[in-house]
């Protein structure tokens, strides 16, 4: 099977944000190699209308009139499109998937679909097109899951300008969704995430039958519903691999020092010490263990710095922070922040969703490298800066801190007048092109500056 090797997701309703926006983030991570990522608008003419899976033999005639929307596929779709994330043109974001975990009581009753199910490789492209509201994106999902099944167990994020809701795949046909409170926010990790439930809440939506299949299949160990005690794992790798994040997390925006970093039992729902701002979240997402003993780059110990799998690593293809912002027009509302490579030297930049085509320094990303790619770009400037990261922390700082600043400045001026404009589309493409130029240019210049750097500290001196 083509997965994508494990990611992290981020959730944040509208009154846990600075400025009341909903928002949904998934780092997406691969195996140890790259994975060539390109950001595009697909439009309505351009989106198939007879699907067929590349992993398995399902195929599917899809509903005619589909909606524009940014994506981040792989630049090489042998094996499936894997659309990864983005914005339509209702303002409706959806991201996919979040590799989740199960267990063999939950498998045993309801096995996965490896023949003719869906998976990773087709949920965006089977339901962003075709929804107008983030519930609507659940139910969709929903039907395609009860009726086709999937191979792969996956957690993914719809939102809207009100709701955000996270939504779990269950064995092979199953699933359940809970609606994220507006003031809370939710790191996920690759574990199954949602804990407390409740069948009778408007804020949950589940498979018709999931009630009576965790009583036919006695999956419930405890008196109450907690859907990660009955459908997720408690394992090893678990407490190295994936409660590690969710805690240094949970730290860092809510002071949860009470807890270890092996503790099976965080909470999924949190709030956050003060509201979230873009540059938060990206700091939460870049995250290696800094200030622990646990950090790669830190004094621990040869073993303490490999303990736990952090959040940010050499195998993060692409980061998307999907915005849908309140008390603007609606035609910016949708911002799709993106960055590609390594989360310790990228910057996320603001790129609106309603254009009609997207900067040739993200869309154009070739299987081999090149610097004119932001994806190849990133990757050496992480290759170059893991080498000695002390050496180069100030230089990423200052330079994520110049392009968000410049960026910001762009969105700022372009919030304020687009409206006065005839071609907002139009408009807003042109803006993106500025962004990535910025991107570009502050970018090459980090990668200059760090390269003279290490001249001064090479070996073959005399």
């Amino acid at each position: 099977m083509a997965v994508k090797h494990t990611c992290t997701t981020f959730l944040a309703g509208k009154a846990a944000t600075i400025d009341g926006s909903t928002l949904i983030c998934r780092q997406e991570d691969y195996s140890n190699a790259f994975d060539p990522q390109r950001f595009v608008v697909v439009k309505p003419e351009e989106q198939p209308r007879h699907y067929a899976s590349k992993t398995t033999s399902f195929t599917l005639e899809l509903p005619e009139n589909p909606l524009k929307y940014t994506a981040v596929p792989d630049a090489d779709d042998s094996a499936g499109v894997f659309a990864a994330g983005g914005i339509n043109a209702a303002n409706v974001a959806m991201t996919a998937t979040e590799t989740a975990t199960t267990n063999a009581r939950v498998l045993g009753a309801d096995p996965y679909n490896s023949d003719s199910g869906i998976g990773e490789e087709d949920f965006v492209t089977l339901v962003l097109p075709y929804i107008k509201s983030a519930r609507e994106g659940v139910k969709r999902l929903g039907h395609l899951l009860e009726k086709y099944g999937t191979y792969e167990s996956n957690g993914i994020a719809f939102s809207d300008q009100d709701e955000v809701w996270y939504f779990e795949t269950i064995g092979g046909h199953h699933w359940a969704a809970l609606k994220i409170p507006d003031d809370a926010y939710v790191i996920a990790p690759n574990q199954f995430n949602i804990t407390d439930y409740d069948f009778e809440s408007d804020a949950t939506m589940y498979a018709a039958d999931l009630p009576t299949f965790i009583n036919r299949y006695h999956l419930n160990p405890e008196h109450g519903l907690n859907l990660r005690e009955i459908f997720g794992s408690r394992t090893a790798s678990d407490a190295r691999y994936n409660y590690p994040r969710a805690w240094y997390v949970q730290k860092l925006l809510s002071d949860e020092e009470q807890k270890l970093p092996t503790d099976q039992d965080l909470p999924f729902v949190c709030h956050p010490k003060r509201k979230l701002a873009i540059e938060d979240i990206k700091q939460a997402m870049s995250m290696h263990f800094q200030h622990t003993d646990f950090d790669p780059y830190g004094q621990g110990s040869a073993n303490d710095q490999h303990k736990y799998r952090p959040i940010a690593l050499n195998r993060n293809l692409e980061i998307h922070m999907l915005q849908i912002r309140n008390h603007v027009p609606d035609s910016i509302a949708g911002v799709h922040w993106l960055a590609f490579g390594p989360n310790t030297f990228n910057a996320v930049v603001p790129f609106y969703a309603n254009v009609e085509d997207t900067p040739a320094p993200y869309k154009n990303t070739t299987s081999d490298f090149d610097l004119q790619n932001m994806y190849w770009l990133t990757h050496t400037l992480a290759a170059l800066g893991d080498q000695n990261y002390q050496r180069y922390e100030m230089m990423e700082e200052g330079f994520e801190q110049t392009v968000m600043a410049a960026c910001r400045q762009l969105q700022s001026q372009t919030d304020a007048h687009v409206q006065t404009v005839d071609e907002v589309s139009a408009e807003l493409t042109q803006v993106n092109e500025q962004m990535a130029q910025v991107s570009l240019t502050e970018s090459t210049k980090l990668l200059g500056r760090m390269v003279k750097e290490a001249f001064k500290h090479e070996k073959l001196q005399y």
